[in-house]
């Protein structure tokens, strides 16, 4: 099994459960224990899952994907109209998960449009909607958050470009660096970011400064930032390039 494959299907299993041991791994993968700690080290050293002691894990939810709907409720309805009236006709719309990416979603009812998106909310939005063309990623459910993870989702984000993303976050440092808090999530958004030609950060202004426990990229990478209220944090957007919109 070449190494790229085994540690694909390590994250795979760690994302599905949460944890998993070294001794699990090697027995289920076929391999040594020291080379799966390998693996650990160089996947905790990456960011894509923590290593602890005697195996790795990710990052479990703070809260479910419906009690942090409830929160900042307007806010995120601003936001989400500001964000979505950036999409023009014919555009291929890339949706992060996330409450305030489900909420763009709705938003987006009616367009002529193609929406590619890994979130099961996000699904339920617009699975009536027969002017949009709606791509649902493969990959491991998380039902907690309503969204699909794992390599069957990057290998499928590698082959698809889009002309537009939106992209969600759990907090940005003061020094612009986006961050989230679900290792599971992490390299979902570096591939969105990767697959598409514009992004923009939909975060509301607690969010800023915000907490994560793993970079997903830092300003510069980001075109236009969609929030709902002024922050010092946000002239490091403005210095890198973005543009920021006040919903």
């Amino acid at each position: 099994m070449l190494t790229s494959t085994r540690r694909a299907s390590i994250l795979r299993r760690v994302a599905a459960s949460g944890e998993a041991s070294v001794l699990e791994l090697a027995e289920s993968l076929n391999v040594s224990a020291s080379t799966i700690r390998r693996d650990l080290n160089s996947l905790d050293a990456d960011g894509l899952l923590r290593r602890v002691r005697g195996g790795g894990s990710v990052e479990p939810d703070r809260e479910p994907f419906q009690q942090v709907a409830t929160q900042a409720t307007s806010a995120k309805e601003r936001i989400a109209e500001r964000a979505a009236a950036l999409v023009v006709d014919g555009d291929v719309v890339v949706l992060d998960i996330g409450t305030t990416a489900a909420l763009v979603a709705r938003r987006l009812a009616g367009r002529r449009i193609t929406v590619i998106t890994a979130s099961v909310a996000v699904l339920d939005e617009l699975r009536d909607d027969e002017g949009i063309e709606l791509i649902l990623l493969g990959g491991v459910l998380r039902r907690s958050y309503h969204s699909l993870v794992g390599s069957l989702t990057e290998d499928a984000l590698s082959q698809l470009r889009g002309t537009i993303c939106f992209l969600g976050t759990s907090g940005v440092l003061a020094d612009g660096t986006v961050m989230d808090s679900t290792g599971a999530e992490v390299p979902i958004k570096r591939a969105i970011l990767t697959s598409s030609a514009r992004t923009v950060l939909v975060a509301d202004d607690s969010k800023f400064p915000g907490t994560g426990i793993l970079s997903v990229c830092p300003a510069s990478r980001i075109d236009v930032v969609v929030t709902s209220g002024e922050h010092p944090t946000l002239d490091v957007f403005r210095t890198a390039g973005s543009t920021v919109i006040l919903a």
